[in-house]
């Protein structure tokens, strides 16, 4: 399951991944997305993909369902992270895992940062602490839990929004944990 699917290009890595045999649900709010993805699922004749209209927060995938959930730069949009963390939890088999990439804050961002539609849409001012983040995952019920941030990423966020500084407190990072079995 691909969290935040978009025009679906990880679920397309995904679906080689899986082979023929493996199937890869994608889920995006928005019904423009959907097509596109979908259209781009045609031409590239990609059969064990499938893309459904839906929240983060309320996943519309039975209880159960996947082995293994992605989602990349999309979680930090949520403002409700523990359900998006719960509802990752439900869906998945048990020793399923959670394999993510997204923006954390290794310090708590000035209000003004947080407040900040710009920063908001670029994926960085509503970045969760690194600590809090841990805390929802746990209260979910993950286990074997990981958050590698990555230092290096400071450089291309400075990019994303230059001389805001806003690269002094977040990096990306692999967010990793497990359903207990």
């Amino acid at each position: 399951v691909d969290l935040g699917a978009g025009g679906g290009f990880d679920c397309f890595l995904a679906a080689h991944e899986v082979g023929e045999g493996g199937r890869v649900i994608g889920v995006d709010m928005t019904a423009d997305m959907l097509s596109k993805a979908r259209a781009n699922a045609t031409r590239g004749n990609y059969r064990n993909v499938e893309f459904r209209l839906g929240e983060i927060e309320h996943l519309p995938i039975a209880d159960g369902t996947a082995d293994v959930i992605i989602s990349n730069c999309v979680i930090n949009l949520s403002p409700d992270k523990g359900q998006v963390f719960r509802e990752a939890l439900r869906v998945l088999r048990p020793g399923g895992r959670l394999a993510i990439s997204d923006v954390v804050a290794t310090v708590e961002l000035p209000e003004v940062m947080r407040n900040d539609p710009q920063l908001i849409a670029g994926c960085m001012g509503n970045a969760a602490l690194i600590e809090d983040l841990e805390g929802h995952l746990r209260e979910a019920g993950f286990v074997d839990i990981r958050i590698a941030p990555k230092d290096e990423s400071r450089e291309f966020i400075r990019d994303w929004a230059p001389g805001r500084g806003v690269e002094d407190y977040v990096v990306s990072a692999t967010i990793e944990g497990r359903k207990p079995v």
